[in-house]
């Protein structure tokens, strides 16, 4: 049995406190069965019962299935218990000078073909590129998306069978999945109770104990403010908002609830539907499709965004209020014995699922600390080290989200605004790069502990779809290769319509979820 030693409280429930319960949980156990030096600390989840739910349906990314995996989750019952449907990318819309679409998935065929001798970096998104077709094609999640399918298919035997190797994402209802996750948090202490102060160390600053309405003190060696937009523990600490609102300028949003369409089948992907002055997003869970118009409210009123989605949707909607938003993050995530940790750390518009993903991956990178070093203060430079390097991920997210503004249009003043003078330095500079030599993987520095971040698997097909990637690069590096690009031209004349092959053999999203929520057992599968 682990030794027991120190108590952590995460003030605030719902998708991120609940994660950071069981990740720390689950991180420090592990470490505790790798070294019985270790020790495993108390945790509470401090939860005020008064915090209502604006949120209508969240998006992952596929670090969040790996987790779910490393937590012992049934997929089954997790798809059950949260509303839950699959996400192989984004479908973006109206995003280009020329309003086109295209698709943006989230997996890499770099991993499926074996590198020849003498390729350079994405070499088949190279051979893509120089051949002038859609790069989006050779994505095995591309063809999923077009055909609204799940990753599974029925083998000839009976069996329910995974298509592909890659980890997909989730979407789903944010409030069932706080409270399923409270389930499964067995051995993590749950607190129904307001937060109202803090008590402090005269002489360190730390946080000692909360200060419960109607409660005793709540006393505790390390914190995790989970508070979202609120972000009480750490502004109390003296934490300092780094705003990103002079390149991501959208800061109202509009979210809403739609039916789904029952001649259609559910879209296993997020919709990001440009508008004239921001974009409007599509999150289908099992039973609807959470939406919502994230806006520049310098551009456009709040009546004047409410009529322009019903005239892009063609009817009515009825909105769950309008939030007012700054996109940015704090300066420090880690202050005195308090991290802060989802909304309360930072806030992007929710183009790419930055937010679960940041949140996640800080939870990694946290629990990688000795349990007991957290504990008892003992920090070293972990967290000088540790607020660097979320600072940087956060930083990277949100030029990442600016890139996806670069695609040239300027039929309207807010979107004039963003071609003219709204894509950074840091990205324009990387176009530079990009206009002279292929995209490629040195171009991204590797993230600590090597978990995953936007890199190039990622770039590529919204570069590509927003029509900024010139053929000049690519073209010239394999002609410079010419047995790469005959390798490449072999391994894409297979690769495309097995892709397409494997699409169309996959269930049909509604299909698979109705088949799961019937009671059916998954066989045959390894997770």
């Amino acid at each position: 049995m682990p030794q027991q030693g120190g108590h952590i409280a995460i003030v605030g429930g719902g998708t991120a406190g609940w994660l950071a319960a069981l990740v720390l949980k689950n991180g420090y156990e592990q470490q505790a069965l790798r070294n019985s030096a270790h020790t495993v600390p108390k945790i509470s989840v401090v939860e005020s019962p008064n915090i209502p739910t604006v949120g209508v349906g969240e998006g992952s990314t596929s670090i969040f299935r790996q987790v779910l995996l490393d937590l012992g989750i049934d997929e089954a019952e997790f798809l059950k218990e949260t509303g839950a449907t699959f996400k192989f990318g984004i479908h973006h819309k109206g995003w280009r000078k020329d309003r086109g679409d295209y698709y943006g998935p989230i997996d890499d065929p770099n991993q499926l073909f074996p590198a020849p001798s003498g390729a350079k970096g994405s070499w088949i998104h190279t051979a893509r590129i120089a051949s002038q077709k859609p790069v989006e094609d050779i994505h095995l999640f591309t063809h999923l998306m077009r055909g609204q399918k799940s990753p599974y298919m029925m083998s000839k035997t009976g069996k329910m069978v995974h298509i592909s190797q890659f980890h997909y994402a989730y979407h789903f209802d944010q409030a069932k999945l706080g409270k399923y996750l409270a389930r499964k948090a067995v051995g993590v202490e749950h607190i129904l109770a307001e937060v109202s102060g803090l008590e402090r160390n005269s002489e360190t600053g730390d946080v000692t104990a909360l200060k419960l309405l109607d409660a005793e003190p709540l006393n505790v060696d390390f914190v995790i403010d989970c508070t979202g937009f609120r972000r009480e523990i750490i502004s109390e600490l003296g934490g300092k908002w780094h705003s990103y609102g002079d390149f991501l300028p959208l800061n109202r949003a509009m979210p809403f609830w739609l039916d789904h369409d029952p001649e259609q089948d559910i879209p296993s992907c997020t919709l990001a539907h440009a508008q004239s002055s921001g974009w409007m997003w599509g999150i289908p869970t099992r039973d609807r499709m959470g939406c919502g118009y994230v806006y520049s409210g310098s551009h456009i009123t709040d009546d004047q965004a409410q009529r322009e989605i019903e005239t892009t949707l063609g009817h009515k909607i009825e909105p769950r209020g309008v939030l007012t938003i700054d996109p940015g993050r704090q300066e420090k995530a880690w202050i005195s014995n308090c991290v802060s940790i989802g909304l309360s750390q930072s806030f992007l518009e929710p183009l790419e699922a930055t937010s679960i993903h940041g949140s996640l991956v800080q939870l990694i990178l946290l629990s990688q600390t000795k349990a007991s070093n957290l504990t008892r203060g003992a920090y070293g430079l972990a967290r000088e080290l540790y607020n660097d390097t979320v600072a940087g991920q956060v930083d990277d997210f949100a030029q990442f989200i600016n890139l996806h503004y670069a695609g040239g249009r300027e039929d309207s003043p807010f979107w004039r605004e963003m071609t003219e003078k709204g894509i950074t330095r840091s990205v324009r500079e990387r176009l530079s790069v990009w206009a002279n030599e292929p995209v490629n993987r040195g171009h991204f520095p590797n993230f600590p502990a090597n978990l995953p971040h936007v890199e190039e698997q990622l770039h590529l097909p919204v570069l590509a779809g927003l029509g900024i990637l010139p053929r000049g690069p690519s073209k010239a590096e394999m002609d410079a290769f010419p047995k790469v690009r005959a390798h490449a031209r072999k391994t894409l004349l297979r690769a495309v319509p097995e892709f397409k092959s494997a699409a169309s053999k996959a269930m049909g999203h509604r299909a698979y979820l109705d088949w799961v929520h019937a009671g059916s057992k998954i066989t045959g599968i390894t997770l």
